[in-house]
């Protein structure tokens, strides 16, 4: 698999700059999907090429569920296309090579970073599948001249016709970030199918990568559709975030019961704000054994399991689905020892009692609470604060409050369709004080997203902790 990417700007070499690999040296990267390696046939004032040549294991790939697939024993598993298509695993490539330079930022060259350059890209062996002249169709209307070369099935057989593959060229005056972005989004579009495990993180990544461009692009709904594996779920709410009329600063949907929530400006997504606070009130307790109950597909897991810090890391949920889908996302089929030693996921509800989670030194429910009925909150209690009486229990929900500065979020609505109920703050602090004084817990109050001064912030924390005044 191999990109090209020329610019004939004037001092055409700065183009290293931008993505940070200088034009005299060679390198390679171990990748999720493969080994890259980067490299500059040219590199002068005139005109400076940089490539990126992906090599792919199929072979390795099957033996990793989460490129796997299906059933691992088909044959189809081991004789494709991987190794040589220009597919989502190219993408994936582009975002982790030239991370920096999609960001559209250089501390050496900030103009350069915000200028539009004349880029030509080439990207070889493109799958294109369903629509004709479909890389015109996504990639026209961004301002580029698209060249697409058919690939015959065999050159020695006319008769079989064209594959379903193209060479591709686009030629046009864009900001290198843009370009790589673009790419990022659509060379997965046009292959409509993605080789590894889509999570709710993908509309966050599919709105970061489209920001300036998606929401206004002729064909939105199709590439959101297909960016996102036709999860129906998920594209309902990119679609939501990409309306104009939802598009005003703060506006965001929140995803599901995992928390995943993404906003439609600039400012960092909610989910990971929550995440940040969360684990920043872990550092505050000190804590080392934690479980973060109501784990879902393992949004906080990935992060808890990623610090030291934390010794014992266990993850519960009530659906064994999620559990399941947490576990590939963890990739603990493929870790070592040591990593699963540290984790546990367990089948389990926040409202029965369970021993496993006793002695513990933090519990988290993150975006949890809401989604119990309000008459099973007493169960809740007795299981997390009575039975397993961590030393610190963190609790987040959103603020109700805050939902008026949503212009998509009809007045009175929930923010997700399973919510029981959501708290204004007043109440979550009555529960909360109410709560600690029966557990002999001191409460702690924190703020996560952007605060506004009479609405508060769009998520509510609270921070028990057993004993301490």
């Amino acid at each position: 698999m191999l990109v090209t990417i020329t610019s004939t700007a004037p001092s055409a070499a700065d183009l290293g700059h931008l993505v940070r690999k200088h034009p005299a040296r060679a390198q390679s990267f171990d990748l999720s999907v493969g080994r890259a390696h980067v490299f500059y046939p040219e590199a002068t004032d005139e005109r400076c090429t940089i490539a990126l040549l992906l090599e792919v294991d199929a072979i390795a790939l099957v033996r990793q569920k989460r490129f796997g697939g299906g059933d691992i024993a088909s044959l189809s598993q081991y004789v494709n296309d991987r190794p040589y298509a220009s597919s989502s695993m190219v993408a994936v490539a582009l975002g982790q090579v030239f991370r920096s330079a999609m960001t559209g930022r250089s501390d050496s060259r900030p103009e350069l970073a915000a200028a539009d350059l004349p880029l030509t890209i080439t990207v070889a062996a493109v799958p294109s599948r369903g629509l004709d002249q479909l890389a015109t169709r996504l990639f026209s209307p961004l301002g580029w001249d698209v060249t697409e070369r058919a690939i015959p099935l065999d050159p020695t057989v006319p008769a079989w016709g064209d594959s379903r593959y193209v060479d591709l060229e686009l030629t046009g005056h864009l900001r290198l970030s843009d370009a790589l972005r673009q790419l990022y989004v659509l060379l997965p579009v046009l292959d409509d199918a993605k080789h590894y495990w889509v999570s709710d993180d993908e509309v966050g990544n599919l709105l970061r990568a489209g920001e300036g461009w998606l929401a206004d692009h002729p064909d939105r709904d199709l590439i959101t559709k297909r960016y996102l594996a036709h999860q129906s779920r998920m594209v309902t709410d990119a679609q939501a975030l990409l309306d104009p009329g939802a598009s005003g600063d703060g506006a965001e949907v929140e995803e599901g019961a995992e928390t995943a929530t993404v906003r439609a400006t600039r400012s960092p997504a909610l989910a990971g704000l929550r995440a940040e606070a969360v684990l920043q009130a872990l550092a505050d307790v000190r804590a080392r054994s934690v479980a973060d109950v109501g784990c879902g597909e393992g949004a906080l897991l990935t992060r808890l399991i990623a610090d030291p810090q934390f010794t014992a890391v266990i993850g519960t949920d009530v659906s064994a689905r999620a559990l399941t889908t947490a576990s590939e996302r963890l990739g603990l089929h493929d870790a070592s020892d040591r990593v699963r030693e540290r984790i546990q996921l367990l089948q389990s509800s926040a409202t029965y009692a369970d021993s496993r989670l006793h002695g513990l030194d933090a519990i988290v429910l993150m975006e949890v609470v809401e989604h119990i009925d309000a008459e099973r909150l007493d169960a809740l209690e007795a299981s997390i604060f009575g039975a397993a009486a961590p030393e610190t229990v963190i609790v987040t929900t959103p603020n109700r409050e805050y939902n008026a500065l949503y212009p998509s979020l009809p007045a009175g609505a929930f923010r997700h369709p399973d919510h029981r109920f959501e708290w204004d703050r007043q109440e979550f602090a009555s529960w909360c004080t109410a709560l600690a004084a029966r557990h002999g817990y001191d409460v702690e109050y924190r703020t996560v997203g952007d605060v506004d001064p009479d609405l508060g912030s769009p998520t509510q924390l609270a921070v028990f902790r057993k004993g301490i005044s």
